[in-house]
């Protein structure tokens, strides 16, 4: 069994940083003189990261931020890991930290839904009236969610506000539950939703991350895995039973396997077995299997011949079937 002797550090703090460019500049050397990989975002209203290293480099990373007055208060999610979860480092000016893209911007030390930790979370999604919201995008809730809760067919962050309105007598005068990765996007959405006129909105304190170590909770009630945004793409919340909600693109079948679309133009991420990851050439349609530029025939060095001939056996299946 190999040992874990490296660690995934997630967190977030909202604090005024004068001059982000400069500090995310600085913040980047930092990061690479201790040896530590992933994404950190620097904006105005404070900083966001995760970040991958040994125990001893993560440590010194904990360490030197909570000692700066300015992050004293910052907490770490911590995951433990048998290498770096990361192949390179970034630390990058952003206007926000998580994009709403607002006319008038939520501050979190101003106005937020009420912190619920694990305990109370868990306490109040099996109460009556209570509506469980997902806070994340629609391909994070298709490889696992909150039993119940709801799923905004949202494919990004920022299109959740319109969302909300387009779904306002649907949550009206219930208790809003609402929940993301590690905490950051409910801190400013909740209080998005406090401001709408919606009254009674608590957040997952500390997000899905926090939940899944909670000793009393231990994950329950949460089905699937938690997306994560590092190369394991995946991780498991749920400590006493594993319900899969992911489904194959093509055949509809439990999958929890997250590929990227073999067109370079589409991108799109699809849950698909390793088995019709090669029967569809990684293809999420007919037209990004037959690009001119598919990166899955490239990896495989597939022939014209061979191409058609994949095409022409899904082609009868598909004419059987219809």
């Amino acid at each position: 069994m190999s040992e874990k002797n490296y660690q995934i550090l997630l967190y977030y703090h909202y604090v005024t940083i004068e001059d982000p460019e400069q500090f995310a500049q600085d913040h980047l050397d930092f990061c690479n003189s201790l040896g530590l990989k992933g994404r950190i975002l620097v904006a105005n209203e404070g900083i966001n990261g995760t970040v991958s290293g040994t125990i001893e480099q993560t440590k010194a990373y904990m360490d030197a931020m909570n000692n700066d007055p300015k992050f004293a208060e910052m907490k770490f999610k911590i995951d433990e890991s048998e290498e770096h979860a990361f192949k390179k480092m970034h630390c990058r000016p952003r206007p926000e930290l998580v994009t709403l893209r607002l006319e008038d911007d939520i501050n979190p030390h101003e106005q937020t839904g009420e912190y619920l930790e694990p305990k109370e979370f868990y306490k109040k999604m099996q109460e009556e009236d209570t509506i469980i919201l997902d806070a994340r995008n629609d391909y994070e809730y298709d490889l696992g969610h909150f039993r119940g809760a709801i799923r905004p067919d949202v494919r990004t962050f920022r299109e959740l506000p319109d969302w909300v309105r387009e779904h306002k007598e649907e949550l009206e005068g219930k208790q809003i539950l609402t929940y993301c990765t590690g905490g950051i996007r409910c801190e400013k959405f909740s209080g998005w939703l406090k401001r709408e006129g919606f009254e009674n909105v608590g957040q997952l304190h500390g997000g899905i991350a926090t939940y899944a170590k909670d000793p009393e909770t231990k994950g329950d009630l949460w089905d699937g895995q938690m997306y994560v945004f590092d190369e394991r793409i995946s991780v498991p919340i749920n400590q006493n039973e594993h319900v899969i909600v992911g489904k194959d693109h093509f055949t509809g079948e439990p999958c929890e396997r997250y590929v990227n679309c073999a067109n370079p133009d589409c991108n799109e991420q699809i849950l698909c077995s390793e088995e019709n990851e090669h029967k569809y050439l990684r293809g999420c349609t007919h037209e990004c299997r037959t690009h001119s530029r598919n990166r899955y025939v490239v990896e495989h060095g597939l022939s014209q011949e061979e191409i058609n001939e994949r095409l022409q056996t899904l082609e009868e299946e598909q004419q059987q079937i219809s």
